[in-house]
């Protein structure tokens, strides 16, 4: 099995779930602290496809950020919110995991099992 790549946070229990499901599992794991070293644009654009989400989706809506920066407005574009994201990845909600094919939110963290089905 490929190694699953997981953006995460030590400081979310749900993440750390997630981590330890994995582990349980034997599951290979590429961890990214996205808080220290979050995805670009790019990244985070090819990931909320693979998710099949809107920015929106993956937005930690009760964050500072979301609420100074007015994110819930309507004219924000696509690329605006994903901008948001990338200035302030707190808003990214947590954990993600994924392969190069496919990827999920942890949320609960059982989710993430899908990703070890071939």
């Amino acid at each position: 099995m490929a190694k699953l790549k997981v953006w995460h946070n030590p400081r979310c229990r749900k993440s750390r779930e997630t981590v330890a499901l994995l582990n349980e599992r034997g599951v290979e794991l590429e961890i990214t602290l996205y808080l220290e070293t979050p995805p670009d644009a790019d990244e985070l654009g090819r990931v909320l496809n693979l998710l099949n989400l809107e920015p929106r989706q993956l937005m930690r809506r009760k964050e500072a950020p979301y609420k100074e920066l007015n994110l819930a407005a309507d004219h924000h574009s696509r690329d605006d919110l994903i901008a948001a994201m990338v200035a302030h990845p707190i808003l990214i909600e947590r954990p993600v995991v994924m392969n190069s094919t496919r990827a999920a939110l942890g949320r609960p963290p059982e989710n993430v099992l899908k990703l070890l089905d071939p």
